[in-house]
């Protein structure tokens, strides 16, 4: 038997192991697209072959909105840089122009000194000494000759000294131009770098912003998809006396309706849905109910199931404004009761604080606090 065929079987079999050995070490991109040495995961439940549950992607959105929330933080910093170095750099052209003014006038103050020197210097050149010696020699008198050789003393001395600092300011203006070019050049480029800044963390809010819309989807689907199971069922189960069924009777509540709750709800209407939203300005429903009871002095529990039982238990007939109203089995949702067959609740992703019909398919219960 030829030894070539064992040799390439060997050789496939190597080839084989290789191959399953870098499937098993090969970096895989994660669900927020940054390379990863392990599995996909979803908070640490494999997603391949398998649906995420709603509570994993609501730990998921969780988790983006809170790295939108920040990316929105740096923009905001990114914005206040760009915003200063902008500033520095209008400062820096303004300087400059202003050198800018001050060397033209010099510049001309100069040219009309030089013209005046020149002038004289022809007159001079043309008259020849004479003709100065002759403006002496007029004089009638030695104090007027004195005057007179005084003045011309003068003015000589005044027209040299005038072309002599106006060509200092000269040169000090255009040292000062010069340095103020760089300065405004130096101010250019920081401007540039916020603005690259500015709008490199506004493309990767824009980015985040979109994976969490995305999720968000998923959750209201996610969720549509548990109420519709839980009607199913609720439907099922609707001749269970175990069923904590909305039809169940409960003695006459002995405590007054908390109806001036329902005005502090009405305050919030149009706040978006967080999940976990403790307010004022994102809620999730049990957060909601809370967070507008504490506002007349009663503490409820943080989540559904608990503020079902934080007060008189309601039977249907006795319901009023104020009122919490639950869903679910087990229950998932809570809302305030607002008056004809009226609630106000955060629904969901998505969604925001908003009137709803109370008395829905899944609807298992009232509770007075």
């Amino acid at each position: 038997m030829s030894a070539r065929p064992v040799v390439t079987k060997r050789i496939a079999a190597l080839a084989i192991s290789l191959l399953l050995l870098a499937a098993s070490v090969m970096p895989i991109f994660d669900v927020f697209g940054t390379a990863s040495t392990e599995s996909v995961q979803v908070f640490g439940v494999g997603v391949a072959g398998a649906n995420p549950t709603l509570r994993e992607r609501q730990e998921q959105a969780r988790v983006v909105a809170a790295e939108v929330a920040e990316l929105d933080r740096q923009l905001q910093l990114a914005s206040d840089d760009y915003f200063e170095a902008r500033q520095a750099y209008q400062a820096a052209i303004a300087r400059r122009q202003e050198a800018d003014d001050q060397l033209e006038k010099t510049q001309a103050r100069l040219e009309v000194v030089q013209l005046h020197l020149n002038t004289r210097a022809t007159e001079v050149y043309r008259n020849g000494t004479a003709g100065i010696l002759e403006v002496l020699l007029g004089a009638a008198s030695f104090e007027e000759f004195a005057g007179l050789w005084t003045l011309l003393e003068n003015l000589n001395r005044s027209d040299a000294a005038s072309s002599a600092e106006l060509k200092d300011l000269r040169t000090e203006v255009t040292a000062l131009r010069a340095e103020l070019i760089e300065v405004e050049s130096e101010a250019k480029l920081q401007n540039d770098r916020m603005l690259e800044a500015r709008q490199r963390a506004e493309r990767d809010l824009a980015n985040r912003q979109a994976r969490l819309r995305g999720i968000e989807a998923e959750v209201r689907q996610l969720q549509r998809e548990q109420q519709e199971a839980e009607r199913r069922a609720a439907a099922a189960r609707a001749g269970s006396s175990t069923f904590l069924g909305g039809g169940q009777s409960f003695p006459t509540p002995t405590r007054a309706p908390r109806s001036e709750v329902v005005n502090i709800a009405r305050r919030y209407l149009g706040r978006p849905y967080q999940w976990g939203g403790n307010g004022p300005h994102v809620f999730d429903c049990s957060g909601f109910t809370s967070y507008v009871y504490r506002q007349v002095g009663i503490n409820l529990p943080r989540t559904s199931r608990q503020q079902i039982h934080a007060g008189q238990r309601v039977s249907r007939a006795d319901i009023r404004p104020g009122d919490l109203v639950f869903f679910g089995n087990p229950i998932h949702h809570v809302g305030i009761y607002v008056g004809g067959g009226q609630m106000i609740h955060a629904p969901h992703a998505g969604d925001v604080v908003r009137y709803a019909p109370a008395f829905n398919s899944i609807f298992v219960g009232a509770t007075r606090p």
